[in-house]
């Protein structure tokens, strides 16, 4: 494939480059940096080549402090993205068969009613258990000594639907469950995998359990207020009650709703979701959230697995692993939890083709908030975008704009 590699200079506010014919992604990302962001990150290759390349703004307001290359912040459920990349090299290397059973590799999953979800099933949002009956608290979730009580609770816990017949976004059960899994058959940790694996030999920024020595590059994390939140969601409901947010509200106030139960346990003190962005969750391994990056360390990340497996002469994993992903191994056209239709193929999720990439061979997974990570096979590209200030949409509007401009870029249009 050839490309015009000519280096242009980002457009104001945005600093950084981009190539000839991806004019349009400069051009959208510096308005949203005027207009909607705080600080942001972009990152997009393509054929293993680096065609844009931009940041700006603030990462932090109080300080000034600016949005620079490297600047990393929490990626929230992008983390799903790169659990399941852990997983896939497991079934590359004949150590994880996605049919069989989870009980196959990790015994005591097995009762309680899921002898016989898959490790498929699992990763697909279909086993049945979007959440834990067994409440617990974040420090349960970061206090290594408190694991036993956090293994009991998914072992012995029920599947809410018959599993493969429905699917539900397993948002916090999904990270859960896929470390464990990882663990019991690796016999280390996925956040020390990942980083001898796939992170370091990419040049990679990404950290699943960020140590001390990269605190210098987080970027302070802006939620949405809660009453700024609800009120939008309210808003949204009533003018347009057939959209999604308008679906989520509805769920959220039903206490015994799946949607609900799926995102409120563990309790997140005083609903502050900066807490992910902070220590001890971001020193720890939460498989469903607590990774840290920039936009080109996700965009890195995924390198291999948009070009069939390979990056500059290393096989990270074989073609044939990877190419279920492309498929829709899953999908609901109402997802009980998300409310919308997606689906998922062995973790890697699977959206609407008109939201990140128009291919269906696309795959990654976004974060709540806007970060998301994907890749193109197709036109073998790998996509990086992260910010400091969360969105309240389901899907990012701005991470939307930016994926539209990508395929509305005259080198994609051209294909050049």
């Amino acid at each position: 494939m050839e490309m015009n590699m000519a280096k242009n200079p980002a457009p104001a506010p945005a600093e950084g480059t981009f190539e000839v014919g991806y004019e349009r992604v400069a051009e959208v990302f510096a308005h949203q940096l005027k207009t909607e962001e705080i600080g942001a990150g972009l990152a997009v290759y393509r054929s293993g080549q680096c065609v844009v390349d931009l940041w700006g703004g603030l990462a932090d307001r109080k300080s000034s402090r600016a949005w620079e290359r490297d600047t990393r912040i929490v990626v929230f459920s992008v983390t799903k993205g790169f659990a399941a990349m852990a997983l896939h090299l497991l079934a590359d290397r004949g150590l994880l068969d996605w049919s069989e059973p989870v009980g196959t590799y990790w015994p005591e999953f097995s009762q309680s009613g899921k002898s016989k979800i898959t490790v498929g099933q699992l990763l697909g949002h279909r086993g049945g258990l979007a959440f834990l009956d067994t409440k617990l608290s974040m420090d349960d979730l970061t206090d290594p000594s408190r694991y036993p009580k956090v293994l009991e609770a998914m072992e012995t816990q029920k599947p809410s639907w018959r599993p493969g017949e429905d699917q539900g976004y397993h948002a916090i059960t999904f990270g859960m469950y896929a470390r464990e899994l990882f663990e019991r058959i690796a016999g280390e940790s996925m956040g020390a995998f990942l980083r001898r694996e796939i992170f370091e030999p990419l040049a990679s920024d990404v950290h699943l359990g960020t140590p001390q020595s990269e605190d210098s590059f987080i970027a302070t994390l802006y939620p949405p207020a809660t009453p700024s939140r609800v009120f939008r969601m309210m808003t949204s409901a009533t003018l347009e009650p057939e959209s999604t947010e308008a679906f989520v509200l509805k769920e959220f106030l039903d206490r015994k709703s799946t949607m609900r139960q799926a995102f409120t346990n563990p309790a997140i003190p005083g609903n502050d979701m900066t807490l992910y962005n902070k220590e001890p969750v971001r020193r720890s391994e939460l498989a469903w959230a607590s990774a840290t990056g920039s936009a080109q360390g996700v965009a890195r990340a995924y390198l291999p697995f948009s070009m069939e497996g390979s990056f500059e002469g290393r096989q990270f994993l074989k073609a044939e692993t990877l190419e279920p992903a492309y498929r829709r191994l899953g999908w609901s056209t109402h997802d009980r939890v998300l409310q919308k239709p997606l689906g998922w193929s062995n973790g890697f999720l699977k959206e609407e083709r008109h939201l990140f990439s128009p291919n269906p061979e696309s795959f990654g997974h976004a974060g709540m908030g806007g970060a998301l990570g994907w890749v193109d096979p197709v036109n073998e590209i790998s996509f990086g975008y992260v910010m400091n200030k969360m969105d309240w949409h389901v899907r990012s509007p701005r991470a939307v704009a930016l994926c539209r401009a990508l395929y509305e870029s005259t080198a994609l249009i051209e294909g050049r």
